[in-house]
């Protein structure tokens, strides 16, 4: 970071020197052990991101994937398999002499997790392909691909077989959800910390890899007109929205488990909210970033008790239409319960009791089959006191500032200008930059920037224990009232909408509403 007084430059001294470009960090050897090696994950999004870093990072003859699953094929099986889903997968166009040469570091051990015998094979298997680092020593990393109570199976039994630092240097990533609450969370840190250190472990949440939200900091911290305005001297209010316009999709026995509180605000939202609050870090370091997010999320006024009902909304959608298309209501999605009151939507006022933010409202809304896809933080400044323009029965638009992070990315500023030949008439405008139009070119995809970093050792992206139960400990009080009183009015949203009409309420309260680009 650099800070100017006068004409004096002041330059914080973790700043990296002029000849070390920060994409050429070297990547060394490595083996990554895929446990859930044939399941839905691995096929959707590792291998495709793994083939993906493959062609963009010079990985070539350094790196061997083992991939276990219960599913019994020998290896060549395995590779076709993992062929078709690239080809149905892969963010880029398939090319068929790159897979040839990818494929031949991708491995397939078939076992059962419960029994020891699969970890003997899998320690002389990862002993035969792994590839010795310069110092020699063999880096191992264990992905979760698999259902949350399969890991701390998993994790006992490379702890009876020294398949951690005792053997190999190893790290471990995990999916989300890290615990059910906070109670769970800690006792499958308990069970990861048994083995592994917290620097080792790698708590994935994609939303924190998409370059939108980690531009966040670049945009506040570099660019002095907007981070002088950043507080609550000058924002409103702070809204956002993760909306998505398709249903549960497959997953209705997840979903019925989770619900959205589990599923996207316990994790997403508060990351969100982390990122958006957080004061300057000392330097771009992961535990510098990571200290400033849950010091954001450990000043978050609790929502306990009776004031749950007043500053939150739960919702389920119904039958509806989603772009001209009939959708189905959430209870009559596969595998849900024809009277379920999981919540499909969620709306709530948070307040973060410092001195940058007090008194300015976090508005937080997200859902399925809402209206469009997108997901968007927008910052709404206050209005000057004294109006010197336009008539009275004028209603003067305030000053937004939007961060879009999904579909289109894209920052934009709406403001107001004169309007032609008008007499004192004020118009709002919008200046918009777009990345794509910008920089004509795409982005790292989320899964392939988190594994690119972990192999780096890079734990910026990656969510630390204290944070995960920091998070926990803010949603738990609402996950306990709503599960302990049913609503009476599910489903209560259409599908094709912006959600139950309480949230509109919510906001309304106080004079505002919501904000959608």
């Amino acid at each position: 970071m650099m800070r100017t007084m006068g004409s004096e430059v002041i330059e914080s001294r973790f700043l990296q020197t002029c000849d070390v470009a920060a994409e050429e960090t070297r990547i060394d050897s490595f083996t990554m052990v895929i446990f859930g090696g044939s399941g839905d994950l691995t096929q959707r999004k590792l291998i495709p991101a793994l083939f993906f870093l493959y062609r963009h990072l010079e990985l070539k003859k350094s790196f061997a994937i083992l991939a276990i699953g219960r599913t019994d094929m020998d290896v060549e099986r395995y590779r076709s398999i993992m062929e078709g889903a690239v080809r149905e997968y892969g963010e880029e166009l398939f090319d068929a002499a790159s897979w040839i040469e990818f494929s031949q570091h991708l491995f397939y051990l078939a076992g059962h997790f419960e029994d020891n015998e699969t970890f003997e094979r899998l320690t002389e298997k990862v002993r035969q392909i792994s590839i010795p680092t310069e110092k020699g020593t063999r880096e191992v990393i264990y992905y979760m691909a698999v259902p949350p109570q399969s890991t701390p199976v998993i994790v006992s039994k490379l702890k009876r077989h020294a398949l951690s630092k005792e053997t190999f240097s190893t790290k471990i990533i995990m999916e989300k959800p890290f615990g059910r609450d906070r109670s769970s969370a800690r006792e499958l840190n308990k069970v990861l910390t048994d083995i592994f250190d917290e620097n080792e472990i790698y708590r994935i949440d994609h939303y924190l890899a998409k370059e939108p939200v980690q531009n966040i900091m670049f945009f506040r911290f570099s660019n002095s007109i907007f981070e002088e305005v950043w507080n609550g001297r000058f924002v409103d209010n702070v809204q956002i929205t993760v909306a998505e316009d398709i249903g549960i999709e497959h997953r209705g026995e997840f979903y019925e488990q989770a619900g959205v509180v589990r599923d996207i605000v316990q994790n997403h939202v508060m990351q969100l909210i982390g990122s958006v609050a957080m004061e300057p870090p000392v330097g771009f370091k992961a535990d510098f970033v990571r200290d400033e997010r849950i010091k954001v999320l450990r000043s978050i006024r609790p929502i306990e008790g009776a004031l749950i009902d007043a500053s939150t909304v739960r919702g389920q959608y119904g039958k509806g239409k989603i772009n001209g298309k009939d959708a189905v209501s959430y209870r009559e999605e596969g595998k849900v319960s024809p009277s379920s009151n999981t919540p499909s939507f969620f709306a709530a006022k948070f307040f973060i009791d410092n001195l940058r933010w007090a008194g300015v409202p976090f508005y937080v809304r997200t859902g399925k089959r809402m209206q469009k896809r997108v997901t968007e933080i927008c910052l709404q400044f206050k209005q000057l006191p004294l109006r010197l323009f336009g008539r009275t029965c004028d209603t003067l638009e305030p000053n937004i500032l939007v961060l879009t992070i999904q579909p289109n990315e894209k920052i934009s500023l709406r403001f107001g200008v004169k309007y032609p030949y008008a007499n004192n008439q004020i118009y709002p405008v919008q200046m918009v930059f777009s990345y794509h139009e910008a920089f004509q070119a795409s982005f790292y995809p989320a899964y392939e920037r988190l594994l690119a970093d972990c192999i780096r050792g890079d734990l910026t992206l990656f969510i630390r224990q204290d944070t995960v139960e920091a998070m926990w400990e803010l949603v738990d009080p609402i996950i306990e009232r709503w599960e302990s009183s049913s609503p009476c009015n599910f489903p209560n949203y259409p599908a094709g909408t912006w959600g139950p009409p309480e949230a509109n309420l919510l906001i309304r309260a106080a004079g505002r509403d919501w904000i959608t680009s």
